[in-house]
């Protein structure tokens, strides 16, 4: 499987915002499996929804 990053958010949210969960909920709630993962690299938060890869590759 692959995944498809919808959004990104930075680490560095204010204290008490979690905006990426909420992005990811309001994806949720229109049908799309999403979830958040972290990306240490990029120090961000990336919401992503899984996808079966296109050249059959694992």
């Amino acid at each position: 499987m692959a995944a498809k990053v919808l959004e990104r958010f930075p680490a560095g949210a204010p204290r008490g915002s979690w905006p990426a969960e909420e992005y990811a909920a309001a994806r949720r709630a229109e049908g799309q499996p999403a979830t958040v993962v972290m990306d240490l690299r990029s120090d961000a938060f990336l919401v992503v929804v899984d996808r079966p890869d296109d050249d059959g590759r694992a």
